[in-house]
């Protein structure tokens, strides 16, 4: 793909929201509006890789986005009185909202709407706002493009039968989707990260994409310290993605990674957001996490990692997030501070009160961490034991092969 075609995708992606936006300020039916948008969206794409771009892409977009939702109001609509009503206005007249208007963040509020299912705020998301086609998604997740096409038409018939606005009031919990909405995008993050299935460990369009969307979100909201928490957390760790792996796709762990490789200006970009926001109120789970990476950012080498400082931080974090991928985080952060054997007494407690090494989102990496806590302590064949029980919980295929090495004494 050339240069052109690169700035062309990027600039869709860009106006893929500010399309949609206007149709669904306008019209409304945030399904019809997704349709004729993604239909815009491919037809620039094809046109301007011949012709070049027009004067104003933008409304480009947007008047060809109008006569494709007119025209499908036409073709569905049984009540004329909806049809004479959408279609009084001249349909090839374009049309675009002011210069300065940003629909975004009310798109990505409405994508992550709290009827929808986090699986479906992901892919809507990614359609909406992203501008990905379904096809895209589908690759991303593994999946079939019928079943993410079926996915997001569910997703968007919840959110018409839910009858959800696209303004948004102090009285819709502006707090509570906002957190939905970094949830959604640090989930595509952690899942472009490390894949869940596959012979990659991971998916860089995934990350960068989600990237972009922190970036933007940290825009729409520039007086909330949490989405510039979010957007340290993701630099810092994609940071270390050139070294995560060797030649042959083969996983590197944290303490063996170059760090003279580190991506030394996404981490400074991270450790400055960070430095910001983290006195502006309340810590929140995001500007925690960023805290840690950066961390381990800070450390030249892996031996000066300050490993107390981190056990800390995940400690104030399992308090404002007792989830169980935290507390396992705990565990290694303690394993490294003060030793596997308090790390192995710190897990059992944790496993009596919360199941983590049965509990479908955390079992994996827990026999894992126990496997590296029973090695440590000289336990080989119990160790070798949670070694393979890790393996065969795991389908990304990089992170398999490391673990059954582990279990091969390498």
């Amino acid at each position: 793909m050339t240069a052109r075609h690169d700035a062309i995708e990027d600039l869709l992606r860009t106006e893929a929201p500010q399309v949609l936006g206007a149709l669904v300020r306008r019209f409304g039916h945030f399904d019809i509006a997704e349709e004729a948008a993604q239909d815009a969206l491919f037809a620039a794409s094809q046109q301007w890789r011949q012709d070049g771009l027009p004067e104003h892409p933008r409304s480009w977009l947007i008047r060809i986005a109008y006569r494709r939702m007119i025209d499908t109001l036409r073709a569905e609509s049984a009540d004329r009185r909806r049809q004479e009503q959408y279609v009084a206005s001249e349909p090839n007249a374009p049309f675009s909202p002011p210069p300065d208007h940003d629909d975004s963040l009310n798109l990505l509020l409405l994508c992550c709407h709290p009827a929808l299912s986090s699986a479906s705020r992901v892919a809507l998301t990614l359609r909406a706002v992203g501008g990905l086609t379904t096809a895209e998604i589908a690759h991303a997740y593994g999946v079939t493009e019928q079943t993410m096409a079926v996915r997001i038409s569910r997703a968007k018939q919840q959110i018409r039968k839910s009858g959800a606005r696209f303004e948004f009031t102090a009285d819709d919990d502006f707090p509570g989707r906002l957190f939905a909405v970094m949830r959604v995008l640090y989930l595509i993050f952690n899942e472009g990260y490390t894949v869940t299935t596959g012979a990659e460990l991971t998916r860089t369009d995934l990350t960068g994409e989600a990237i972009r969307l922190a970036r933007l979100l940290r825009t729409l909201v520039p007086d909330d310290p949490e989405p510039a928490g979010l957007l340290a957390l993701m630099l810092l760790i994609d940071s270390r993605r050139a070294t995560r792996t060797t030649a042959n796709g083969d996983l590197i762990p944290l303490a063996e990674q170059d760090r003279t490789r580190w991506d030394q200006e996404a981490i400074q970009e991270g450790l400055d957001l960070i430095r910001t926001a983290w006195s502006q109120g309340n810590v929140g789970t995001y500007r925690l996490q960023a805290a840690i990476a950066a961390v381990h950012a800070s450390a030249a080498v892996a031996e000066e990692t300050d490993w107390e400082q981190i056990a800390a931080l995940y400690l104030a974090l399992e308090q404002v997030e007792p989830s169980g991928l935290v507390m396992l985080a705990r565990v290694v952060a303690v394993a490294h501070a003060f030793g596997p054997a308090r790390a192995n007494a710190l897990l059992e407690e944790l496993d009596r009160d919360h199941g983590l090494l049965q509990q479908p989102l955390t079992r994996h990496r827990a026999h894992a961490i126990r496997a590296h806590l029973r090695e440590a302590e000289g336990a080989v064949a119990a160790a070798r034991e949670d070694f393979l029980a890790a393996a065969d919980m795991t389908k990304n295929e990089p992170e398999s092969r490391y673990l059954s090495r582990k279990a091969d004494g390498e």
